[in-house]
């Protein structure tokens, strides 16, 4: 008996950007593997993509369509800044279809064919190109033309023996078009790559994938984000924090604001991730980028979401507090990515910010907001475990990262919608308070981990110079039941500048 190489069933890329990261490498060499999934959601694409980098690594690739001509094909090609140069299509459709009665192909009525002489017809292109890459598009003609699942079942099985005796590597793409999903296929195939496409109440559709099967490979499972872009499928990989880990110096980054490092126990440690919450306007974004531009300052690279601002008035709010983020956009050395929570999957969020610290080197990344973020993925009831896995991500990096989250009210009791003051390493509570007929800030720290903080409440203020923060208020009230009341003598507070204008956010 002769036994396999070592390099049969070896992983071979797929072209398709995250998608080898999934399969632990790629697809398996010489195996069939079926792709399956509704019209619309991606099924072609990846299948062109494959045989893309087929043509790319210098491989003989071919293309059977039994349900579009080889003119879409090459349309759909283009629209993606594709040529299909070097990949053989072979086509099984009416001759009224073609334009061109000289056009050197075998056109075939595939509803008037005998099944087998269908297959044997694929089976003689086959051997006529030799190819090492196959895309048969798709099962949903052979199903119906095997009017019951046992002869269905044969045939399939007739290509897959075919295909791994030609020692070729086979995408078999299934439209799932019958009233059921048929799942005859699933034991006869060496992997089983599912599509989705999920039409949500309100904004654009969302696509994932999945793989269920896929024999003596560790995969990464459960539902994995993709968007179709010009250029092909792009999948964001769920992700595993457990898998991502670099060594880093647990120090501290200051604001260079001295009362603020002071009351966080000297700054933010690197490495953790620090909640800002508070009503909307109490400055929490403004404290935010106080650190922030202190490390750009330093020269280290910074990432910025923001879901609630468009970048022109980020930075002119910004600049109009003091700090001008321009010329550090200019020199790259800050990302502002802005996202609109109704065209971003979580998925493709946090592949963004992946993409930032794994390429840009971020050091610093502050989400502003969190409440963006909720509204972001509506409909998904595991964001707590999907942002345990962003945030010790971050961490295992070596990340600085600032989360903002506005409270519902603005004074009175104050309600969070979502409590994630336990996966943060430090929480800074903002306060409204009133004093001798006029709103003010106050700031504390309630919690940090990575080491002692003031329990101490200040007074917190911004104006068109930045930040300010003064000495500890200790006459205070009612801080924790959101409404702040000061009782001390006016001169312990903070007097404005020429230049303050009261603004915050």
């Amino acid at each position: 008996m002769t036994l396999p190489s070592l390099s049969d069933a070896a992983p071979i890329p797929t072209g398709v950007p995250g998608l080898d990261d999934i399969l632990a490498g790629g697809y398996a060499a010489n195996r069939a593997h079926l792709i399956e999934g509704r019209p619309g959601s991606g099924k072609t694409t990846l299948g062109m993509q494959f045989l893309l980098a087929g043509v790319e690594a210098g491989e003989t690739c071919l293309y059977i369509t039994l349900s579009e001509s080889k003119r879409e094909l090459l349309s759909v090609a283009s629209r993606h800044g594709w040529s299909l140069e070097g990949i053989e299509i072979f086509e099984l459709v009416p001759p009224e279809l073609s334009l061109d009665p000289k056009q050197h192909q075998s056109l075939v009525y595939s509803s008037d064919l005998e099944l087998g002489e269908t297959v044997q017809m694929a089976l003689a292109e086959i051997e006529r190109v030799k190819p090492k890459r196959v895309v048969f598009d798709s099962l949903s003609e052979i199903r119906l033309l095997s009017q019951g699942s046992l002869r269905y079942r044969r045939q399939v099985l007739a290509l897959k023996s075919y295909f791994l005796l030609n020692d070729a590597t086979v995408l078999m793409l299934d439209d799932l078009t019958s009233d059921q999903d048929d799942l005859n296929l699933h034991s006869i195939s060496h992997a089983v790559i599912r599509l989705d496409q999920i039409v949500p109440a309100y904004g654009s559709e969302r696509r994932r994938i999945t793989v269920t099967k896929m024999r003596g490979t560790a995969f990464r499972g459960g539902y994995h984000d993709l968007t179709i872009e010009r250029g092909g499928l792009r999948i964001f990989p769920r992700l595993t924090a457990a898998d991502h880990h670099r060594d880093f110096a647990f120090d501290a980054i200051p604001s260079d604001i001295a009362e603020l490092d002071t009351i966080l126990g000297g700054g933010l440690s690197r490495g953790t991730s620090t909640l800002v919450i508070g009503p909307s306007g109490a400055g929490k974004s403004t404290l935010a980028l106080g650190y922030l531009c202190a490390a750009l300052e330093r020269g280290e690279p910074a990432l910025m979401i923001s879901f609630d601002e468009t970048i022109g008035i980020l930075l002119q709010r910004a600049k109009g507090v003091g700090f001008d983020l321009a010329p550090h956009v200019e020199a790259g050395r800050l990302r502002i990515e802005q996202i609109d929570p109704a065209n971003v999957s979580p998925g493709e969020f946090t592949g963004r910010v992946r993409d930032a610290v794994e390429r840009g080197g971020a050091k610093v990344v502050v989400i502003d907001s969190l409440t963006g973020y909720l509204n972001a993925m509506p409909e998904q009831p595991f964001i707590v475990l999907q942002m345990h896995e962003l945030l010790t991500y971050l961490n295992q990096q070596g990340v600085v990262t600032i989360l903002i989250l506005a409270q519902h009210g603005m004074v009175g009791q104050m309600v969070s919608p979502i409590d994630l003051t336990y996966l943060s390493d430090a929480v800074v509570l903002l306060r409204f308070f009133e004093a001798n007929g006029r709103i003010r800030r106050a700031l504390s720290v309630v919690k940090r981990r990575t080491g002692a903080h003031e329990d101490t409440i200040r007074e917190f203020r911004i104006d068109s110079q930045g930040l300010r923060v003064g000495p500890p208020l200790e006459q205070f009230r009612g801080v924790l039941t959101g409404v702040p009341t000061f009782e001390g003598q006016r001169a312990s507070l903070l007097e404005e500048r020429e230049t303050d204008d009261g603004g915050g956010r």
